[in-house]
Protein backbone atom coordinates (compact mmCIF):
# COMPACT_ATOMS: atom_id res chain seq x y z
CA UNK A 1 0.00 0.00 0.00
CA UNK A 2 1.45 3.01 -0.87
CA UNK A 3 1.59 5.70 1.49
CA UNK A 4 0.34 9.64 1.27
CA UNK A 5 4.17 10.99 2.46
CA UNK A 6 2.49 14.62 3.12
CA UNK A 7 -0.08 12.57 5.05
CA UNK A 8 2.25 11.35 7.48
CA UNK A 9 4.93 14.01 7.53
CA UNK A 10 1.13 16.40 8.72
CA UNK A 11 0.24 13.72 11.08
CA UNK A 12 3.80 12.76 12.13
CA UNK A 13 4.40 16.91 12.74
CA UNK A 14 0.74 17.11 15.05
CA UNK A 15 1.60 13.66 17.52
CA UNK A 16 5.75 15.70 18.19
CA UNK A 17 4.05 18.64 18.64
CA UNK A 18 1.13 17.85 21.06
CA UNK A 19 3.43 18.02 24.46
CA UNK A 20 7.05 19.36 25.85
CA UNK A 21 6.70 16.37 28.58
CA UNK A 22 8.94 13.72 27.29
CA UNK A 23 6.94 11.08 28.76
CA UNK A 24 3.35 12.42 26.37
CA UNK A 25 5.52 12.99 23.35
CA UNK A 26 6.96 9.37 23.14
CA UNK A 27 3.45 7.47 24.28
CA UNK A 28 1.78 10.01 21.35
CA UNK A 29 4.28 8.55 18.98
CA UNK A 30 4.37 5.09 19.71
CA UNK A 31 0.42 4.77 18.95
CA UNK A 32 1.06 7.19 15.81
CA UNK A 33 4.24 5.13 14.41
CA UNK A 34 1.99 1.33 15.14
CA UNK A 35 -0.28 2.50 12.49
CA UNK A 36 2.43 2.21 9.78
CA UNK A 37 5.46 -0.57 11.26
CA UNK A 38 5.64 -3.45 13.22
CA UNK A 39 6.57 -1.90 16.12
CA UNK A 40 6.85 -3.42 20.04
CA UNK A 41 8.42 -0.14 21.40
CA UNK A 42 10.43 2.53 21.30
CA UNK A 43 13.30 4.07 23.60
CA UNK A 44 15.78 7.34 23.64
CA UNK A 45 19.07 7.24 25.01
CA UNK A 46 21.90 10.06 25.80
CA UNK A 47 25.34 9.29 25.17
CA UNK A 48 27.44 10.67 28.28
CA UNK A 49 31.77 10.47 27.39
CA UNK A 50 32.57 12.41 30.56
CA UNK A 51 30.97 9.02 32.29
CA UNK A 52 31.29 7.04 29.27
CA UNK A 53 27.65 5.75 29.55
CA UNK A 54 24.42 5.80 27.76
CA UNK A 55 21.74 7.27 30.09
CA UNK A 56 18.21 5.96 29.04
CA UNK A 57 16.11 8.96 29.46
CA UNK A 58 12.61 6.60 28.25
CA UNK A 59 11.19 4.04 26.83
CA UNK A 60 7.21 3.15 25.28
CA UNK A 61 6.05 -0.17 24.61
CA UNK A 62 3.03 -1.82 25.01
CA UNK A 63 3.00 -1.78 28.67
CA UNK A 64 3.62 1.86 28.71
CA UNK A 65 6.05 4.82 29.35
CA UNK A 66 8.91 4.03 31.62
CA UNK A 67 10.99 6.93 32.85
CA UNK A 68 13.98 4.95 34.22
CA UNK A 69 16.93 7.21 33.73
CA UNK A 70 18.83 4.63 34.22
CA UNK A 71 22.89 4.59 33.23
CA UNK A 72 24.06 1.91 31.51
CA UNK A 73 27.94 1.57 31.34
CA UNK A 74 29.66 0.89 28.16
CA UNK A 75 32.57 -1.40 26.52
CA UNK A 76 35.15 0.30 24.82
CA UNK A 77 33.95 -1.28 21.28
CA UNK A 78 30.33 -0.34 22.19
CA UNK A 79 32.16 3.81 22.67
CA UNK A 80 34.12 3.55 19.69
CA UNK A 81 31.17 1.97 17.43
CA UNK A 82 29.08 5.00 19.07
CA UNK A 83 32.20 7.28 18.14
CA UNK A 84 31.53 6.46 14.05
CA UNK A 85 27.77 7.64 14.27
CA UNK A 86 27.50 10.60 12.46
CA UNK A 87 24.23 13.09 13.20
CA UNK A 88 21.20 11.53 10.73
CA UNK A 89 21.97 8.51 10.67
CA UNK A 90 19.50 6.14 10.11
CA UNK A 91 20.71 2.73 11.34
CA UNK A 92 18.72 -0.34 10.32
CA UNK A 93 19.79 -3.81 12.22
CA UNK A 94 18.24 -6.60 10.60
CA UNK A 95 19.79 -8.99 13.31
CA UNK A 96 21.14 -7.86 16.61
CA UNK A 97 23.82 -9.75 17.37
CA UNK A 98 25.42 -8.34 14.36
CA UNK A 99 25.60 -4.89 15.95
CA UNK A 100 27.02 -4.12 19.28
CA UNK A 101 24.90 -1.45 20.69
CA UNK A 102 21.54 -3.92 19.59
CA UNK A 103 23.00 -6.54 21.92
CA UNK A 104 23.24 -4.15 24.28
CA UNK A 105 19.61 -2.91 24.47
CA UNK A 106 18.04 -6.81 23.99
CA UNK A 107 19.70 -7.08 27.04
CA UNK A 108 18.61 -3.96 29.02
CA UNK A 109 14.71 -5.06 27.52
CA UNK A 110 15.09 -8.53 28.77
CA UNK A 111 14.67 -9.69 24.94
CA UNK A 112 16.52 -12.03 22.97
CA UNK A 113 15.86 -10.88 19.75
CA UNK A 114 14.50 -7.71 17.81
CA UNK A 115 15.04 -5.42 14.82
CA UNK A 116 16.38 -2.32 15.08
CA UNK A 117 16.35 1.29 13.44
CA UNK A 118 17.91 3.41 14.97
CA UNK A 119 18.16 7.42 14.02
CA UNK A 120 20.81 9.82 15.53
CA UNK A 121 19.23 13.25 16.20
CA UNK A 122 21.46 16.05 16.84
CA UNK A 123 21.89 20.08 15.51
CA UNK A 124 24.84 21.03 14.26
CA UNK A 125 27.58 19.36 15.85
CA UNK A 126 25.60 19.44 18.71
CA UNK A 127 23.91 15.07 19.98
CA UNK A 128 20.79 15.25 21.42
CA UNK A 129 20.85 11.48 21.35
CA UNK A 130 19.72 8.29 19.34
CA UNK A 131 16.05 7.39 19.03
CA UNK A 132 14.90 3.94 18.82
CA UNK A 133 13.09 1.76 17.11
CA UNK A 134 12.51 -2.09 17.75
CA UNK A 135 10.09 -5.25 17.13
CA UNK A 136 10.18 -8.63 17.62
CA UNK A 137 12.19 -11.01 14.86
CA UNK A 138 14.45 -10.15 12.55
CA UNK A 139 14.67 -7.85 9.02
CA UNK A 140 11.66 -6.21 10.18
CA UNK A 141 12.67 -2.55 9.69
CA UNK A 142 12.84 -1.74 5.78
CA UNK A 143 14.49 1.04 3.70
CA UNK A 144 11.08 2.37 2.86
CA UNK A 145 10.51 2.84 6.58
CA UNK A 146 13.90 4.82 7.07
CA UNK A 147 12.77 7.13 4.47
CA UNK A 148 9.64 7.90 6.23
CA UNK A 149 11.85 8.99 9.50
CA UNK A 150 14.17 10.79 7.37
CA UNK A 151 11.61 12.67 5.88
CA UNK A 152 10.40 13.41 9.34
CA UNK A 153 14.23 13.98 10.85
CA UNK A 154 13.89 18.08 11.05
CA UNK A 155 10.71 18.12 12.94
CA UNK A 156 12.27 15.05 15.38
CA UNK A 157 15.16 16.92 16.17
CA UNK A 158 13.30 19.86 16.99
CA UNK A 159 10.62 18.17 19.02
CA UNK A 160 12.68 16.21 21.17
CA UNK A 161 15.35 18.88 21.69
CA UNK A 162 12.66 21.05 23.14
CA UNK A 163 11.26 18.21 25.34
CA UNK A 164 14.94 17.72 26.82
CA UNK A 165 15.29 21.51 27.11
CA UNK A 166 12.13 21.42 28.99
CA UNK A 167 12.95 18.39 31.52
CA UNK A 168 16.24 20.16 32.37
CA UNK A 169 13.90 23.25 33.17
CA UNK A 170 11.73 21.23 35.13
CA UNK A 171 14.74 20.17 37.25
CA UNK A 172 16.37 23.03 37.72
CA UNK A 173 12.93 24.45 38.81
CA UNK A 174 13.14 21.50 41.77
CA UNK A 175 16.63 22.07 42.27
CA UNK A 176 16.07 25.85 42.97
CA UNK A 177 12.62 25.17 45.03
CA UNK A 178 13.82 22.70 46.99
CA UNK A 179 17.18 24.89 47.83
CA UNK A 180 14.55 27.94 48.81
CA UNK A 181 12.90 25.83 51.02
CA UNK A 182 15.42 24.04 52.93
CA UNK A 183 17.46 28.14 53.23
CA UNK A 184 14.06 29.83 53.96
CA UNK A 185 14.08 26.73 57.53
CA UNK A 186 17.89 27.31 57.78
CA UNK A 187 17.12 31.87 58.01
CA UNK A 188 14.10 31.05 60.03
CA UNK A 189 16.23 28.75 62.39
CA UNK A 190 19.19 31.62 62.93
CA UNK A 191 16.58 34.61 63.04
CA UNK A 192 17.29 36.82 66.13
CA UNK A 193 20.51 35.18 66.79
CA UNK A 194 21.63 38.20 68.57
CA UNK A 195 25.38 38.12 70.06
CA UNK A 196 24.35 39.06 73.88
CA UNK A 197 28.07 39.87 75.65
CA UNK A 198 29.66 40.84 71.94
CA UNK A 199 30.99 43.74 74.41
CA UNK A 200 31.55 41.95 77.61
CA UNK A 201 31.96 38.35 78.24
CA UNK A 202 32.38 37.60 74.83
CA UNK A 203 35.06 40.72 73.34
CA UNK A 204 37.81 37.95 72.63
CA UNK A 205 36.03 35.57 70.96
CA UNK A 206 34.24 38.38 68.94
CA UNK A 207 37.59 39.91 68.10
CA UNK A 208 38.61 36.36 66.66
CA UNK A 209 35.49 36.23 64.89
CA UNK A 210 36.42 39.85 63.34
CA UNK A 211 40.05 38.46 62.70
CA UNK A 212 38.83 35.47 60.77
CA UNK A 213 35.50 35.88 58.89
CA UNK A 214 36.46 37.48 55.55
CA UNK A 215 39.63 34.40 55.24
CA UNK A 216 37.88 31.32 53.61
CA UNK A 217 40.25 29.13 56.71
CA UNK A 218 38.63 26.38 58.63
CA UNK A 219 37.65 27.67 62.05
CA UNK A 220 37.16 25.05 65.25
CA UNK A 221 34.22 26.18 67.51
CA UNK A 222 35.55 24.91 71.04
CA UNK A 223 33.47 25.01 74.36
CA UNK A 224 30.74 23.40 76.63
CA UNK A 225 27.29 22.27 75.93
CA UNK A 226 25.13 25.66 75.35
CA UNK A 227 27.65 28.09 75.09
CA UNK A 228 25.89 29.28 71.79
CA UNK A 229 28.83 28.00 69.24
CA UNK A 230 26.24 27.86 66.53
CA UNK A 231 26.17 31.61 67.07
CA UNK A 232 29.36 32.15 66.58
CA UNK A 233 29.37 30.28 63.74
CA UNK A 234 26.96 32.24 61.89
CA UNK A 235 28.75 35.24 62.86
CA UNK A 236 31.36 34.53 61.25
CA UNK A 237 29.64 33.64 58.03
CA UNK A 238 27.50 36.60 58.18
CA UNK A 239 30.91 38.73 58.44
CA UNK A 240 32.66 36.90 55.71
CA UNK A 241 32.68 37.44 51.92
CA UNK A 242 30.12 34.12 51.54
CA UNK A 243 27.24 35.84 53.58
CA UNK A 244 25.11 36.11 50.58
CA UNK A 245 25.84 32.61 50.27
CA UNK A 246 24.10 29.58 52.12
CA UNK A 247 25.00 28.42 55.29
CA UNK A 248 24.24 25.07 55.84
CA UNK A 249 24.29 23.23 59.56
CA UNK A 250 24.88 19.65 60.12
CA UNK A 251 23.98 18.30 63.46
CA UNK A 252 26.92 15.11 62.89
CA UNK A 253 25.48 13.65 66.25
CA UNK A 254 21.54 13.79 65.09
CA UNK A 255 22.43 11.69 62.22
CA UNK A 256 22.53 7.67 61.86
CA UNK A 257 25.70 6.31 60.76
CA UNK A 258 24.16 4.79 57.74
CA UNK A 259 22.83 8.31 56.34
CA UNK A 260 25.78 10.44 57.10
CA UNK A 261 27.34 9.64 53.48
CA UNK A 262 23.72 10.57 51.83
CA UNK A 263 23.14 13.79 53.96
CA UNK A 264 27.09 15.09 53.29
CA UNK A 265 27.53 13.91 50.20
CA UNK A 266 24.10 13.12 48.31
CA UNK A 267 23.00 10.11 46.47
CA UNK A 268 22.13 9.37 42.96
CA UNK A 269 18.67 7.41 42.11
CA UNK A 270 18.86 3.68 42.65
CA UNK A 271 22.13 3.75 44.84
CA UNK A 272 20.07 2.06 47.86
CA UNK A 273 16.86 0.92 48.91
CA UNK A 274 14.55 3.84 49.21
CA UNK A 275 17.05 6.19 46.92
CA UNK A 276 14.08 6.66 44.67
CA UNK A 277 15.42 10.36 43.62
CA UNK A 278 19.01 11.88 42.80
CA UNK A 279 19.39 14.38 46.56
CA UNK A 280 22.07 16.72 46.86
CA UNK A 281 23.78 16.56 49.97
CA UNK A 282 25.03 19.39 52.70
CA UNK A 283 27.81 20.08 51.06
CA UNK A 284 26.58 20.79 47.49
CA UNK A 285 24.25 22.65 48.96
CA UNK A 286 27.32 24.54 50.97
CA UNK A 287 29.07 25.49 47.77
CA UNK A 288 30.19 29.01 47.77
CA UNK A 289 28.87 29.49 51.38
CA UNK A 290 29.70 27.86 54.46
CA UNK A 291 28.90 24.03 56.24
CA UNK A 292 28.97 24.17 59.86
CA UNK A 293 29.74 20.64 61.35
CA UNK A 294 28.21 20.42 64.83
CA UNK A 295 28.92 17.96 67.15
CA UNK A 296 32.08 17.00 65.24
CA UNK A 297 33.27 14.62 67.44
CA UNK A 298 29.98 12.75 66.76
CA UNK A 299 31.46 11.83 63.23
CA UNK A 300 32.27 7.78 62.70
CA UNK A 301 35.52 6.90 61.61
CA UNK A 302 34.46 6.28 57.88
CA UNK A 303 32.82 9.41 57.95
CA UNK A 304 36.06 10.75 59.05
CA UNK A 305 37.76 9.71 56.86
CA UNK A 306 35.64 10.88 53.81
CA UNK A 307 35.69 14.14 55.52
CA UNK A 308 39.32 14.55 55.44
CA UNK A 309 39.48 13.80 51.74
CA UNK A 310 37.28 16.47 51.04
CA UNK A 311 38.62 18.93 52.85
CA UNK A 312 42.13 18.06 50.75
CA UNK A 313 40.75 18.02 47.66
CA UNK A 314 37.48 19.75 47.74
CA UNK A 315 36.02 17.25 45.79
CA UNK A 316 32.84 14.52 46.40
CA UNK A 317 31.15 12.20 45.09
CA UNK A 318 27.73 11.35 45.56
CA UNK A 319 26.69 7.69 47.27
CA UNK A 320 26.10 5.33 43.81
CA UNK A 321 27.37 7.98 41.82
CA UNK A 322 30.85 7.36 39.84
CA UNK A 323 31.17 11.90 38.67
CA UNK A 324 33.23 13.57 40.92
CA UNK A 325 31.98 17.38 42.04
CA UNK A 326 34.02 20.25 43.23
CA UNK A 327 32.92 22.10 46.12
CA UNK A 328 34.06 25.59 47.07
CA UNK A 329 32.47 25.18 50.76
CA UNK A 330 34.45 26.83 53.63
CA UNK A 331 34.17 24.23 56.97
CA UNK A 332 33.34 25.79 60.45
CA UNK A 333 32.98 22.80 63.03
CA UNK A 334 32.15 22.77 67.12
CA UNK A 335 32.22 20.48 69.88
CA UNK A 336 32.16 20.29 73.36
CA UNK A 337 34.51 16.85 73.26
CA UNK A 338 37.83 17.50 74.00
CA UNK A 339 39.22 15.95 70.80
CA UNK A 340 43.08 15.42 71.88
CA UNK A 341 41.76 13.16 74.33
CA UNK A 342 39.64 11.26 71.52
CA UNK A 343 42.80 11.00 69.65
CA UNK A 344 44.77 9.18 72.11
CA UNK A 345 42.06 6.84 72.68
CA UNK A 346 41.48 6.22 68.60
CA UNK A 347 37.85 7.96 68.64
CA UNK A 348 39.26 10.81 66.32
CA UNK A 349 41.20 11.27 63.71
CA UNK A 350 44.90 13.08 64.15
CA UNK A 351 44.93 14.09 60.44
CA UNK A 352 41.54 15.35 60.67
CA UNK A 353 42.37 17.15 63.73
CA UNK A 354 45.22 18.88 62.02
CA UNK A 355 42.72 20.20 59.03
CA UNK A 356 40.14 21.85 61.17
CA UNK A 357 42.07 23.07 64.22
CA UNK A 358 43.62 25.62 62.03
CA UNK A 359 41.99 28.57 63.72
CA UNK A 360 40.52 27.43 66.98
CA UNK A 361 37.91 29.69 68.76
CA UNK A 362 37.17 28.53 72.88
CA UNK A 363 33.61 29.97 73.81
CA UNK A 364 33.98 30.40 77.77
CA UNK A 365 31.37 28.79 79.57
CA UNK A 366 28.55 31.13 81.45
CA UNK A 367 30.16 31.07 85.03
CA UNK A 368 33.20 32.23 83.75
CA UNK A 369 31.29 35.47 82.21
CA UNK A 370 28.73 36.39 84.86
CA UNK A 371 28.74 40.06 84.02
CA UNK A 372 26.73 38.84 81.01
CA UNK A 373 24.14 36.68 83.15
CA UNK A 374 22.07 40.46 83.48
CA UNK A 375 21.88 41.14 79.66
CA UNK A 376 21.00 37.92 78.24
CA UNK A 377 18.24 37.43 81.46
CA UNK A 378 16.59 40.60 79.99
CA UNK A 379 16.80 39.16 76.31
CA UNK A 380 15.51 36.58 77.18
CA UNK A 381 12.88 37.93 79.08
CA UNK A 382 12.01 40.15 75.88
CA UNK A 383 12.05 37.13 73.67
CA UNK A 384 9.86 34.56 75.99
CA UNK A 385 7.35 37.37 77.23
CA UNK A 386 6.15 37.64 73.51
CA UNK A 387 6.58 33.89 72.58
CA UNK A 388 3.58 33.41 75.50
CA UNK A 389 1.75 35.93 75.03
CA UNK A 390 2.75 38.04 78.49
CA UNK A 391 1.25 41.40 78.24
CA UNK A 392 4.38 42.66 80.16
CA UNK A 393 8.27 42.81 80.49
CA UNK A 394 8.99 41.53 84.56
CA UNK A 395 11.74 42.85 85.88
CA UNK A 396 13.59 40.50 88.33
CA UNK A 397 14.78 41.68 91.73
CA UNK A 398 18.20 42.63 92.53
CA UNK A 399 18.15 39.04 94.88
CA UNK A 400 17.31 37.23 91.57
CA UNK A 401 19.86 38.12 89.31
CA UNK A 402 22.54 37.45 92.32
CA UNK A 403 20.78 34.36 92.90
CA UNK A 404 21.56 33.21 89.27
CA UNK A 405 25.02 34.63 89.16
CA UNK A 406 25.88 32.65 91.83
CA UNK A 407 24.89 29.57 90.23
CA UNK A 408 27.61 26.91 88.04
CA UNK A 409 25.14 26.79 84.83
CA UNK A 410 26.26 23.40 83.93
CA UNK A 411 23.54 24.00 80.93
CA UNK A 412 25.52 27.52 80.39
CA UNK A 413 23.07 29.86 77.79
CA UNK A 414 21.14 27.37 77.48
CA UNK A 415 20.13 26.51 80.81
CA UNK A 416 19.61 30.22 81.94
CA UNK A 417 17.23 30.80 78.72
CA UNK A 418 14.78 27.71 80.20
CA UNK A 419 15.24 29.03 83.46
CA UNK A 420 13.57 32.26 82.41
CA UNK A 421 10.87 30.86 80.41
CA UNK A 422 9.92 28.63 83.53
CA UNK A 423 10.06 31.80 85.71
CA UNK A 424 7.97 33.29 83.20
CA UNK A 425 5.06 30.93 83.38
CA UNK A 426 5.21 31.04 86.60
CA UNK A 427 4.62 34.55 86.34
CA UNK A 428 1.84 33.94 83.95
CA UNK A 429 -0.42 31.79 86.57
CA UNK A 430 0.21 33.81 89.18
CA UNK A 431 -1.49 37.32 88.26
CA UNK A 432 -1.75 38.61 91.88
CA UNK A 433 1.69 38.39 92.91
CA UNK A 434 3.46 38.52 89.30
CA UNK A 435 6.89 38.71 90.54
CA UNK A 436 10.09 36.48 88.85
CA UNK A 437 11.37 33.96 91.13
CA UNK A 438 14.39 32.09 89.26
CA UNK A 439 14.89 29.50 91.93
CA UNK A 440 12.62 28.30 94.37
CA UNK A 441 14.02 28.92 98.52
CA UNK A 442 14.22 25.11 98.60
CA UNK A 443 17.78 25.33 96.17
CA UNK A 444 20.58 26.38 97.78
CA UNK A 445 22.62 27.77 94.93
CA UNK A 446 25.77 28.63 96.81
CA UNK A 447 25.71 24.89 97.26
CA UNK A 448 26.42 23.98 93.64
CA UNK A 449 29.97 23.57 92.40
CA UNK A 450 31.77 25.17 90.54
CA UNK A 451 32.92 22.57 87.56
CA UNK A 452 36.56 22.09 87.06
CA UNK A 453 38.11 24.10 84.19
CA UNK A 454 40.60 22.08 82.05
CA UNK A 455 42.03 25.14 79.48
CA UNK A 456 37.95 25.76 78.99
CA UNK A 457 37.33 22.55 78.15
CA UNK A 458 35.27 20.72 80.92
CA UNK A 459 37.05 17.54 82.29
CA UNK A 460 33.11 16.33 82.97
CA UNK A 461 31.98 13.49 81.34
CA UNK A 462 28.82 14.41 79.42
CA UNK A 463 27.39 11.80 81.09
CA UNK A 464 27.71 13.60 84.10
CA UNK A 465 27.10 17.08 83.30
CA UNK A 466 23.72 15.70 81.55
CA UNK A 467 22.95 14.29 84.99
CA UNK A 468 23.78 17.25 87.21
CA UNK A 469 21.17 18.93 84.74
CA UNK A 470 18.76 16.28 85.37
CA UNK A 471 19.46 16.31 89.36
CA UNK A 472 19.18 20.37 89.01
CA UNK A 473 15.36 20.51 87.37
CA UNK A 474 13.80 17.80 89.38
CA UNK A 475 15.00 19.86 92.30
CA UNK A 476 13.04 22.39 90.88
CA UNK A 477 9.90 20.46 90.12
CA UNK A 478 10.28 18.56 93.59
CA UNK A 479 10.95 15.45 92.04
CA UNK A 480 8.17 15.62 89.10
CA UNK A 481 8.75 14.27 86.04
CA UNK A 482 5.45 14.73 83.60
CA UNK A 483 2.56 16.87 83.60
CA UNK A 484 2.69 20.58 82.38
CA UNK A 485 5.62 21.56 85.63
CA UNK A 486 6.91 18.70 85.16
CA UNK A 487 10.68 18.35 84.45
CA UNK A 488 10.58 17.03 80.89
CA UNK A 489 7.96 19.55 79.97
CA UNK A 490 11.08 22.34 81.52
CA UNK A 491 13.58 20.07 79.15
CA UNK A 492 11.10 20.15 76.44
CA UNK A 493 11.47 16.02 76.19
CA UNK A 494 9.39 13.73 75.85
CA UNK A 495 8.42 12.34 79.62
CA UNK A 496 9.63 8.97 78.40
CA UNK A 497 13.00 9.64 77.22
CA UNK A 498 13.61 11.43 80.58
CA UNK A 499 12.76 8.33 82.67
CA UNK A 500 14.98 6.35 80.44
CA UNK A 501 18.17 8.69 80.70
CA UNK A 502 17.46 8.77 83.99
CA UNK A 503 17.71 4.87 84.10
CA UNK A 504 20.85 4.63 82.02
CA UNK A 505 22.42 7.12 84.76
CA UNK A 506 21.30 6.31 87.86
CA UNK A 507 19.14 8.67 89.09
CA UNK A 508 15.93 7.02 90.51
CA UNK A 509 12.63 8.36 90.41
CA UNK A 510 8.73 7.70 91.55
CA UNK A 511 9.42 5.61 94.88
CA UNK A 512 12.79 5.30 94.52
CA UNK A 513 13.25 9.36 95.01
CA UNK A 514 12.30 9.46 98.45
CA UNK A 515 15.64 10.84 99.87
CA UNK A 516 15.62 12.98 96.64
CA UNK A 517 18.19 15.53 98.06
CA UNK A 518 20.74 12.89 98.94
CA UNK A 519 21.03 11.96 95.67
CA UNK A 520 20.71 15.24 94.29
CA UNK A 521 24.13 15.59 96.65
CA UNK A 522 25.38 12.54 95.81
CA UNK A 523 25.04 13.52 91.89
CA UNK A 524 26.83 16.71 92.37
CA UNK A 525 29.95 15.06 94.23
CA UNK A 526 30.09 12.35 91.35
CA UNK A 527 29.05 9.58 93.41
CA UNK A 528 26.34 7.12 92.29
Amino acid sequence: MKINEMLFYHKATTHLCSSLNFEVVLDSCFGFFKEYFDLDGIYFNIFVPETKMIENIASVSNSGVNLSGRSIPLSEKQIQFIGQSTIGDINIVKKAHNNPMSLLINRELGEVNNSFMTVLLGIETLRLGVLGFYAKGDGVFSDDQARLIRLIQDPLTIAFSNTLRYREILKLKSLLEDDNQYLARELHKHAGTEIVGSEFGLSQVMESVRQVAPLNNHVLILGETGVGKEIIANAIHSSSGRAENPFIKVNCGAIPDTLIDSELFGHEKGAFTGAVYQKRGRFERADKGTIFLDEIGELPAPAQKRLLSVLQTKEIERVGGTETLKVDARVIAATNRNLEAMIKSGEFREDLWYRLNVYPILVPPLRKRTSDIPALVNYFIEKKAKEINLPYYPVPEMKEMEKLQEYSWPGNVRELENVVERALINCLADRQNPKLVFFPSSVTISEQPMPPNNGGVPSQSLDDVIKNHIVNVLQLTNGRIQGKNGAAAFMKINPSTLRNKMNKLGIPYGRKSTNFNKVSQQSQTGQD
